[in-house]
């Protein structure tokens, strides 16, 4: 059972590193619109740094919607699809594969980028660690969440608008809580229990997430 996932995830890896402007779309619209931000409202520290963490996150959070189309509509396109369904291993852990490989050519450089965009905004140091931990335990979640809205809609004529409308109100908990967990940490008050509640909700996109997106799929198939 394992074999047929990891030849999968082989596949899609492959797929994703042979259209880089494709794949990192959202990672360069994330660095953009950054980048923009301090020519927008000033250079002032004690600006960007009050706004500097809810701008990532909002920006993550955006990056990873512009991303989501390519989840299964072109499998859609070409068949893969339909042969999906009748892979050896259940659908909802090829769901779950085909996310898995989406956060690593997504979410995962968001993570791997966001202390340097930290001092960018001119977060204070504390924001080095914790804004990585927060993205980290996030973006996954963002990327399941997603993937329900993404397979509901697949094949529709304005699939990335609809999936944006849908998803964006399950969104909301993930940006709070990660919010609230750099802030916690820069302001002194801690923030272990924002990421506790980061970890749990990421527990239960995991658990819960590919069942939804495994019957989505089968719907479309019908």
């Amino acid at each position: 059972m394992w074999q047929p996932l990891w030849a999968l995830a082989r596949r899609d890896l492959r797929l994703a590193l042979r259209s880089p402007a494709e794949t990192f779309m959202g990672v360069i619209f994330f660095l953009v619109a950054l980048s923009l931000f301090p020519l927008g409202v000033g250079a002032s520290p004690d600006i960007l740094t009050r706004i500097g963490a809810g701008v990532i996150w909002v920006l993550a959070l955006l990056a990873v919607l512009l991303t989501l189309d390519r989840l299964f509509q072109a499998d859609l396109d070409d068949g893969s699809l339909d042969l999906l369904h009748l892979a050896p291993a259940p659908l909802e852990l090829v769901a779950f594969a085909k996310c898995a490989v989406h956060w690593l050519t997504s979410g995962l450089l968001l993570v791997i980028a966001s202390p340097l965009l930290a001092l960018l905004m001119a977060l204070p140091p504390e924001a080095y660690w914790a804004l990585p931990l927060a993205l980290l335990l996030g973006t996954p979640t963002l990327t399941l969440i997603g993937a329900i809205g993404a397979a509901l809609l697949v094949g529709s004529r304005r699939g990335s608008v609809l999936t944006a409308l849908v998803v964006l109100p399950l969104y909301i908990p993930v940006l709070i809580f990660g919010m609230s967990a750099v802030d916690g940490v820069l302001l002194g008050l801690g923030g272990r229990t924002a990421f506790l509640i980061l970890g749990a909700m990421l527990l239960a996109a995991a658990s819960l997430a590919p069942f939804a997106i495994a019957a989505a799929l089968r719907l479309a198939a019908e």
